[in-house]
């Protein structure tokens, strides 16, 4: 298990990478092989992605995986690995906002050091709640957890277009002042609505990759701190074994696998991961 000093300098090298110049760009992991590939890449950190944890265990994404599930894969994917890492727990993986201490002492033993944590269909005096009970629970074990409270508002297309970003801040402060370290707003593309929700949020700026997203560098000139490429990743790699299967039953042929990470190579960086 980590020890408390550990994971506070862990937590506090994970809050100094959420800088606009130069944005802390994940790509979302979901096993230990995505994990020590990634982090074999230089990744400074690593983040998990929800639906590809969910996916990868037979359970679709949607606050549907059961906490012990998730607390296991992050105790795997937290032992491969040497950079911080943070992890996706949707709403909570919780009943309500007091159970969600349980799963932030659960992440804390297994070593992790940030959290995501939505307010998705719950509203935002939901997840003020729930951010407050998880800053609460990582203050008492003395861990600077970083904190990241995303709201839903253009994801889930909230209220009339003009008004989403006035909507997105106010929920916004609402969460820092409940103790959010970081914001996260997917689905926002265009550059101006990004430069105007990094100038408004008071705390560092997320977003999650989609067609049309400016590189980092612009974004990160934006103002934003933190790009997330999501269930992205997991998303293609079924995309190839879809690819791979259908090839292989239509014409027998095999070109879909030919540029995959080479055998001996990937088998290294799993054998190297910690037990």
């Amino acid at each position: 298990m980590t020890t408390t000093s550990t994971a506070d300098a862990r937590a506090r090298t994970l809050h100094a990478l959420h800088d606009p110049a130069a944005p802390l760009a994940l790509s979302n992991v979901w096993d230990v092989a995505s994990a020590r590939v990634v982090e074999a890449t230089g990744a400074p950190a690593i983040a998990t992605t929800s639906a590809g944890v969910a996916w990868a265990l037979g359970r679709p994404d949607g606050d549907r995986l059961e906490r012990a599930d998730l607390l296991a894969a992050v105790r795997r994917i937290v032992a491969a690995v040497d950079v911080p890492v943070t992890v996706d727990i949707e709403g909570g993986a919780a009943v309500d906002a007091d159970d969600v201490a349980e799963t932030v002492r659960g992440l804390l033993d297994a070593g992790a050091v940030g959290l995501n944590i939505e307010d998705g269909t719950r509203g935002p005096d939901e997840l003020a709640a729930r951010v407050a009970v998880a800053r609460a629970a990582a203050d008492r074990a003395g861990v600077a957890l970083f904190v990241n409270a995303r709201t839903d508002v253009f994801l889930r297309g909230v209220g009339a277009p003009e008004d989403r970003v006035a909507e997105t801040v106010r929920r916004a402060h609402r969460y820092v002042e409940a103790g959010a370290d970081g914001v996260f707003v997917p689905a926002v593309v265009d550059a101006p609505t990004i430069a105007a929700l990094a100038a408004a949020v008071p705390a560092p700026l997320n977003v999650m990759v989609r067609p049309g997203l400016p590189p980092v560098p612009e974004l990160g000139r934006l103002g934003v701190a933190r790009v997330s490429l999501g269930s992205s990743v997991a998303q293609a790699a079924y995309a190839v074994a879809r690819r791979a299967a259908e090839e292989l039953r239509a014409s027998g042929t095999y070109g879909v696998v030919a540029e995959g990470l080479d055998f001996g190579e990937l088998n290294a960086l799993v054998a190297g991961s910690r037990p």
